[in-house]
């Protein structure tokens, strides 16, 4: 039986799209044809510019393959206050978008330390005092503006070769900033490519994971992470996040981990595929929402929670 509370939907990350524009990316118009195809109700956004960025045109073209918008998707650095104007202005414009087709959750990706790419490090991996006060402090306000301006909660997303990544980096972040302005998107698979354990920050922070990401990275891949010092774009390449039920955590024990606190929550799929040839993604999609199905979560016309 599947439980209502526990809105399943899918994302561009699981068709291999990281960056709003790149020819080796799935075509927007495909990701969306073959999403209703595969049976998901519910759509994140993905990377601003990917997907029609007018809100009518974008609402036209979600709602007549009959889907909807459970969020939006931006990047921004909270911890360096050179960068807060920037990350303001395209946090509200994501953040108009989001609320202009219905949606009231805004997924917030820290930059990565290390290129997607090259692997080459663009900053030191560990935060100082001063820049963790900063990202504290600019969360908090980010989310103010947020809610109070679009009707949007901030939901920060824990992200591999990210300051925010292994668990106690994650326990930081919601011990120093205000539960009213700021939630957390699980993202299950980032969790245990830091080494957490995503159904403990569900028993522990119940009110403060607002949004999930579910996924599994591959434990083979990722102790090749650990032994070589890989990057997250070359554990991608290496096939680190794979389909249910293989990989961690397990689908199923996140899943009743959220049934057991009774939360209300869009849990939406992705599975890393940047690069992948476009044939790919829709038999992954349709074997992962029927596996999920059969762990009671999702049926594809539910309302939002």
């Amino acid at each position: 039986m599947t439980d209502d509370t526990l809105v399943l939907g899918s994302a561009p990350d699981s068709w291999g799209v990281w960056f709003a524009d790149d020819d080796r990316q799935t075509p927007w118009d495909r990701f969306l044809d073959e999403l209703a195809a595969a049976g998901y109700g519910w759509l994140e956004l993905g990377p601003y510019g990917y997907l029609p960025t007018d809100p009518d045109r974008l609402a036209d073209e979600v709602g007549r393959r009959g889907l909807r918008v459970s969020g939006g998707t931006v990047f921004g650095a909270l911890h360096r206050a050179d960068a807060w104007d920037t990350t303001l202005a395209t946090a509200r414009r994501v953040a108009e978008l989001t609320a202009a087709v219905g949606a009231h959750h805004l997924v917030f990706i820290p930059p990565l330390y290390r290129d997607e790419r090259t692997g080459a490090f663009l900053e030191p991996p560990d935060l100082d005092a001063d820049g963790w006060r900063t990202l504290l402090r600019g969360a908090d306000e980010l989310g103010r503006v947020l809610l109070g301006e679009y009707g949007v909660r901030l939901c920060l997303h824990s992200h591999a070769d990210t300051h925010v990544q292994t668990q106690p980096e994650i326990e930081r972040l919601l011990d120093g900033t205000d539960p009213a302005l700021v939630s957390l998107c699980l993202d299950t698979g980032h969790v245990a490519y830091g080494g957490g354990d995503a159904v403990d920050l569900i028993h522990r922070y119940t009110d403060r994971v607002g949004y999930v990401h579910i996924k599994q990275m591959d434990p083979a891949v990722l102790r090749r992470v650990a032994a070589e010092g890989l990057s997250f774009g070359e554990a991608v390449r290496l096939g680190v996040c794979v389909e249910p039920p293989a990989g961690e955590p397990a689908p199923a024990a996140v899943v009743d981990a959220l049934k057991a606190v009774g939360a209300r929550l869009f849990v939406i799929v992705e599975q890393d595929l940047y690069p992948c040839d476009p044939d790919v993604p829709l038999p992954i999609a349709v074997r992962t929402r029927d596996y999920l199905r059969g762990c009671g979560l999702g049926a594809r016309h539910q309302q939002a929670p």
